[in-house]
């Protein structure tokens, strides 16, 4: 600050993240768009004592608070609730740096400290957080984190435009109290002579959604819907909802940026690397699966039910120009580390560079339906002509040995394109051996509850893959996502997908959980056992034991499981799967007994072998690492 001649710092952003200066994360990006703006703003990472949020000073205009890149509840537990070890946001990757709900702790300092200066907290936290939501780590209802804060202002979404416009009006003298209209905005009010926002739609209130009744779960779930159905920058309405003698108050989601924006958002001059004063401790781990990674696009109109992107981005596709791309992708071929390869072209999906239909800007998204699931929509526009332009002029560019994709490919929406050359291309140029894809499930009714299309179309896929792969003599191989116990999985579902797997020559090294996170539908059927567009009942596996059945099938072929795959078939009286013939799943226990690890060294306590969606693994090559 002395060195920039500054009195002051405009804002203070305080991150729960280490900093990194890379587009990648968020704290960097809300930092350079405040910075091209004119704003002096000083980064707080990690504040550990009320000091530290003292030594910038007092901040001209506000304090901006943001929870990092990942939940912090997600970064610090399992799905199991069990402690994790490290924290990829970290300097040396290590755990213990955040505290929980960082958001709340964060903003309670900087009250503490400061008083009533201006509080916006904002970023994927405080953005699933907007309403009374069901948090899984206390197993309850919590209410609106602008409340639980004490913050003056939530910007949800994602918040360019936001930090911009709040930061004006303040540096134009307007007080924070009265900055209620801006898009993409939360605010909470007195209930006492409250104004109702015109045209807004009301929730139930906080004391009915977290009432442990039948009623209150069904509030919950009317709720949930509102709030999904709202969250459209086209045609979205105001949404309160009281809590107490306080309403919560949400105004329409920000406009999308446009392509003109989102270059200037990405071409920010970033040191696109952590800070220099890590260094001492390893780094940052969580730049290495970003460093050499291009974005191109925001936005996702899958929509899955347990994904939190389409509530977060929103569903509308905003992609950057070819030209723009290039220009990162030729930052990265000068930096002193590249070594040729470009780890992605990407973004929530890879190959989605389009509106999904052509009637959007006018009517906005069909309310409560979804573009690819459990069938395409009739108005799906499939295009990925621009996309393998993009590809291949990268792929063109000096220094450039290879294009990889590792963000996710929706194959629902590649397969119904009748042209097969991004397809070709993306087998033939853009798979680093593996490419991972996300069937999730193959039981007709979970896949439902996800939001993800019949499993006959991963099927389709899956053998038009091989089929291009064999054709140019490679050897790659798809590694499917897969989720145990996700609402509406029954044991006989379970099962179901373990027969798949088997027959399909499939041995997940990993199987994910299905993890309640705040704001997404599956949370809300976790919850409540109710689909929220339906009200019908929804079955969940909720206690241990049964987590633990569903985890256990879908890695039959595990010794380890070997007792509680027997349980399991058992109870579903499925003991048929028991046995010697091919279509069984498990032998019987006295035959085929588990054995306990002996130690260090032998063979059960050693990491598994990668294993391939494949009936025929990759042979080593001696001659490479």
């Amino acid at each position: 600050m002395n060195e920039r001649g500054w009195d002051c710092a405009d804002i203070v952003l305080v991150t729960a993240d280490a900093y990194v200066d890379h587009p990648g994360f968020g704290a960097a990006i809300i930092s350079r768009v405040l910075e091209s703006h004119g704003y002096r703003v000083c980064i707080l990472s990690q504040p550990q004592t009320d000091d530290d949020y003292r030594i910038f000073g007092r901040p001209r205009l506000a304090f901006y608070i943001a929870g990092g890149n990942v939940d912090s509840m997600v970064a610090h537990y399992t799905a199991a609730k069990k402690r994790r070890n490290d924290d990829y946001y970290t300097a040396g990757g290590r755990a213990g740096r955040r505290p929980d709900r960082p958001t709340i702790a964060y903003s309670k300092a900087v009250r503490r400290v400061w008083g009533d200066i201006p509080l916006c907290i904002g970023g994927l936290e405080a953005s699933l957080r907007r309403f009374a939501h069901y948090d899984y780590w206390d197993d309850k209802i919590r209410r609106s984190i602008i409340i639980d804060s004490g913050a003056d202002l939530i910007m949800f979404g994602m918040g360019e435009h936001q930090c911009v416009e709040i930061a004006d009006r303040l540096s134009d003298g307007e007080p924070i109290s009265a900055i209620t209209d801006v898009r993409g905005t939360c605010y909470a009010a007195p209930a006492a002579n409250f104004v109702r926002p015109q045209g807004c739609v009301e929730c139930p209130t906080y004391e009915q959604v977290s009432e442990n009744t039948d009623d209150g779960k069904r509030n919950y779930a009317i709720s949930c819907r509102i709030q999904q159905d709202e969250h459209d920058a086209m045609r979205g309405k105001p949404v309160i909802q009281r809590h107490g003698d306080t309403y919560v108050v949400q105004n329409p989601p920000s406009a999308p940026l446009t392509t003109e924006e989102l270059d200037e958002v990405y071409e920010l001059p970033y040191e696109r690397n952590y800070h220099p004063s890590y260094e001492a401790l390893g780094g940052v781990p969580a730049i290495e699966e970003v460093k050499f990674s291009i974005c191109h696009v925001r936005g996702c109109f899958g929509a899955c039910n347990f994904c939190s992107i389409a509530y977060h981005q929103g569903r509308y596709i905003t992609c950057r120009s070819e030209e723009s791309v290039i220009r990162e992708a030729k930052k990265l071929t000068e930096m002193p580390d590249f070594k040729g390869y470009i780890h992605d072209v990407g973004g929530p999906t890879a190959n989605f560079r389009r509106p999904s239909c052509n009637n959007q800007d006018a009517h906005g998204l069909c309310k409560g339906k979804k573009c690819l699931a459990p069938v395409p929509c009739k108005n799906l526009v499939v295009d990925h002509s621009e996309y393998v332009r993009l590809l291949r002029r990268l792929r063109e560019l000096p220094r450039v040995k290879k294009v990889f994709i590792r963000s996710g490919i929706r194959f629902d929406y590649l397969m119904q394109d009748k042209d097969e050359t991004f397809f070709k291309e993306l087998v033939r140029n853009h798979v680093s051996g593996q490419l991972k894809v996300a069937p999730e499930h193959c039981s007709s009714g979970v896949l439902g509850c996800m939001g993800k299309p019949d499993i006959s179309v991963y099927k389709k896929f899956r053998a038009r893959f091989y089929e291009l792969t064999k054709s140019i003599n490679k050897k790659q191989y798809l590694v499917p996502y897969l989720m145990s116990s996700h609402p509406g999985s029954t044991i006989n579902d379970a099962i179901e997908l373990a027969l798949f797997l088997k027959q399909e020559g499939i041995h997940p090294e990993q199987v994910q959980d299905f993890y309640p996170t705040p704001g997404t539908v599956s949370t809300c059927m976790f919850y409540t056992g109710l689909d929220p567009y339906t009200l019908r009942s929804v079955y969940v596996p909720k206690t241990r034991e049964q987590k633990a059945e569903q985890r256990a099938l879908l890695q039959y072929f595990r010794p380890e499981n070997h007792a509680t795959v027997i349980a399991a078939l058992k109870k579903a009286g499925r003991s048929d799967l028991i046995g010697y013939d091919a279509h069984c799943l498990v032998k019987p226990m006295a035959s085929h007994a588990p054995q306990k690890p002996k130690g260090k060294g032998t063979a059960l306590s050693r990491p598994a072998k990668r294993t391939y969606a494949h009936k025929e693994a990759p042979k080593k090559d001696k001659g490479k690492k």
